[in-house]
């Protein structure tokens, strides 16, 4: 019994350093890149030794691969979380499209993120991938089976539909927040949402 406990102390000390460690990175990530962030840095950040941050991460690569692993579940469970999508298609694809816009225009610390990440997808594409594993493909997955589940809704290919509706949002994050498009070609995400609803309705049978 003793043995479990001690074993039991053991993995929340290493979870908490782990915490400590990840929110330590977070912040030398963002001001440096993957490229300028230092791991002595870091692990001043994180009030641990260097040596302890290479016992829980190989590498800098490992470590910012888990940072962005864990932003990116945080960022589905903050939008899906253990819920699935019923009702009217015009409401619910409504209130999901908005509030996905809506995360995704006000978190200026996902956005620098994924300059970071857009910056290094070149040398490092498993790193961009992880943001696809952990939040486009299971939101794929889960507005696709709504789609196909809607009886009054004639929409051939439901995974395609999909990469219009979230292709339209990543679009006008990425043109007005990332690459500082706004000013030159605004675009309300009322508007947008409204459009996006509106082809939905079409196809209604």
């Amino acid at each position: 019994m003793a043995r479990t406990k001690a074993s039991e102390i053991e993995r929340e000390n290493a979870s908490e350093k782990i915490d400590k460690i990840l929110q330590g990175s977070k912040q030398e990530f963002l001001a440096h890149g993957y490229t300028g962030a230092s791991m002595d840095r870091v692990a001043i950040a994180a009030g641990v030794s260097k040596a302890t941050i290479y016992s829980h991460f190989q590498d800098k690569e490992a470590l910012f691969k888990a940072l962005i692993e864990q932003l990116a579940i945080k960022r589905y469970e903050s939008i899906f979380g253990a819920q699935t999508l019923e009702g009217e298609p015009n409401i619910v694809l409504r209130q999901l499209l908005a509030k996905v816009l809506t995360q995704m225009l006000e978190d200026k610390e996902f956005q620098a993120f994924q300059r970071v990440i857009i910056g290094e997808s070149a040398r490092f594409p498993d790193l961009a991938q992880i943001l696809f594993r952990c939040i486009a493909k299971p939101a794929s997955e889960i507005i696709s089976k709504y789609l196909a589940s809607r009886s009054e809704l004639d929409i051939p290919d439901p995974e395609a539909m999909v990469w219009v509706l979230m292709g339209s949002i990543v679009h006008l994050t990425i043109a007005q927040e990332i690459m500082h498009g706004k000013d030159i070609l605004p675009m309300e995400s009322d508007r947008l949402i409204d459009a996006l609803t509106h082809l939905i309705s079409k196809c209604s049978k």
